[in-house]
């Protein structure tokens, strides 16, 4: 997961109607980071920076709140990935086709195409 997707978690999860501080962000992202990977405050604090840049997150005072415009593109995000396509019609199988072998011993016996037809069939 990355530290964009990190903090945009973060602040849906707190719920905090004045938005939420870089430290209780940064404490519910520690919570939650894989056992393997090492926290990096540097790239924590350029990603925050990033995304008020962008208009992801609103800051105000020290807080953070996403954007209007974010949770406009994250609705629609979520509307485009909910219907799913529908399923090809499936073709029809196609005749199987005779063995050659089957038809050249019925010829060779004396019998008719329809004969050896009809003996599959029966």
């Amino acid at each position: 997961m990355s530290y964009k997707a990190g903090i945009v978690a973060a602040i849906t999860e707190l719920k905090d109607r004045t938005g939420s501080s870089s430290i209780a962000i940064k404490k519910h992202m520690q919570a939650n980071l894989p056992a393997d990977k090492k926290w990096m405050n540097a790239t924590f604090l350029a990603a925050l920076k990033k995304a008020v840049a962008d208009g992801d997150l609103v800051q105000t005072k020290n807080s953070y709140k996403l954007s209007a415009d974010f949770k406009k593109k994250a609705a629609k995000g979520a509307k485009k990935a909910a219907p799913k396509k529908k399923a090809a019609p499936k073709k029809k199988a196609a005749p199987k086709k005779k063995s050659v072998s089957r038809l050249l011993r019925a010829q060779e016996e004396g019998r008719t195409q329809e004969e050896e037809c009809a003996e599959e069939e029966g």
